[in-house]
């Protein structure tokens, strides 16, 4: 009887069993439709989703070309202010930097000597005054006294010598007077119009000899790009031509300007001829020495154009994405010159007015991928990474 039993027991255990592992199987997720497809080795591109916002229309521009200029940023107005007589330095009252106005007291020199010089050269003046006033008084009176016979004619004539003798004298005491006085007021040296000190050659306690450079002051608001061009370029360089340059130090920033003078000679070392260009833009730089580089525009085509952000670079090769309905197209392009105020480049082939491009595009892309145009606010990533096979 008890071999009976566990043998039915057996049996009930083993239905139990089959019917939880077929329960369990079917509560088992099903496998999704793109995994399954994924099992025979192929995976699908997603449609990529874009806004207006992630392409633009490529358009003819004006380009502009010619010599490129180097040099640097220059003060039109400066002075360079040495020492007209010779003395000791006693204050240097501005410092680099500072702001001056015309008239403005920069250095200060011992007058000491000169002072000493002025009186002397005075007294000597007034002496020969003196001198003549005598020397006039007896030829008067020599000519009252030859009118009445009681003098030589040799008398006379002796007394005039005198006089002519003592002006001359005169003359040339008070020229050593104002020459002393003029190297009096030399020993100030001022502003010569608004400024500011550039810089500061000497300070206080220095010898000044005749000629040594004392300070330096430029007017920041005569700024002007003073460049070089090419020898072989000049001949297209003209009076009023527009320059657009960059200058080191404002970075992101383009000026201009426009050319005012072109020298008539080439430099002797570097066969460059200089080129100067004044700003035509309100805000200029207040620094001079800067170096800048441009180029002067000589001519203008009409060509089309596109943005760095656009170019994908693989080697020699450039390329481009392009809208074609609702799939995404490579194009290679060839890419001229450089325009140097955009910053975009000439289009030479390869693209026509009128293509849509995509702005920034980059390695999700892939030849023949399907696009979908969304709207702005609803747009997802223009670029969304997608594995390859």
């Amino acid at each position: 009887m008890l071999p009976k039993l566990l043998f039915i027991a057996a049996i009930g255990a083993s239905l139990v069993g089959c019917s939880n592992q077929k329960d369990a199987e079917a509560t088992k997720s099903p496998m999704p439709v793109a995994a399954t497809a994924g099992q025979g080795g192929n995976k699908t591109t997603p449609a990529l989703l874009i806004a207006p916002e992630d392409v633009f229309i490529v358009s003819s521009n004006e380009i502009n070309s010619g010599p490129v200029i180097t040099g640097s940023v220059q003060p039109e107005r400066k002075a360079d202010l040495r020492a007209e007589v010779q003395a000791i330095v006693l204050q240097v009252l501005k410092e680099n930097g500072d702001g001056v106005k015309r008239g403005d007291v920069l250095v200060r020199l011992d007058e000491t000597a000169i002072r000493d010089n002025l009186n002397s050269a005075e007294d000597n003046a007034r002496s020969a005054t003196l001198a003549m006033d005598q020397a006039d008084r007896s030829l008067q009176r020599l000519k009252t006294l030859r009118a009445s016979g009681m003098t030589s004619l040799q008398a006379l004539d002796d007394a005039e010598l005198k006089v002519d003798a003592a002006r001359s004298e005169v003359s040339a005491a008070r020229a050593r007077a104002t020459t002393a006085r003029q190297q009096l007021q030399r020993t100030v040296v001022r502003a010569p119009f608004d400024g500011v000190v550039s810089e500061r050659k000497v300070s206080a306690g220095d010898t000044a000899t005749l000629g040594k450079e004392l300070v330096k002051v430029i007017d920041p608001t005569s700024m002007r790009f003073v460049g070089n061009v090419s020898a072989d370029k000049i001949a297209i360089v003209k009076v009023g031509q527009v320059v657009s340059f960059r200058i080191n130090g404002y970075t992101g920033q383009e000026f201009h300007g426009k050319v005012t003078r072109v020298d008539p000679a080439a430099n002797d070392v570097t066969r460059q001829v200089e080129v100067q260009v004044g700003f035509i833009d309100a805000n200029q730089p207040r620094v001079a020495g800067l170096f800048a580089e441009g180029v002067i525009e000589a001519s203008t085509v009409n060509a089309l154009t596109l943005p760095e952000a656009a170019l994908v670079r693989a080697g020699d090769q450039v390329y481009v994405w392009r809208v074609a309905g609702t799939i995404l197209k490579r194009v290679d392009v060839v890419l001229g010159k450089r325009e140097q105020r955009s910053g975009n480049y000439e289009v030479r082939s390869g693209l026509a007015p009128g293509d849509v491009l995509m702005r920034s595009p980059n390695s999700g892309f892939h030849d023949a991928q399907t696009i979908t145009r969304v709207a702005a606010n609803k747009a997802a990533p223009v670029a969304p990474a997608v594995r390859g096979n």
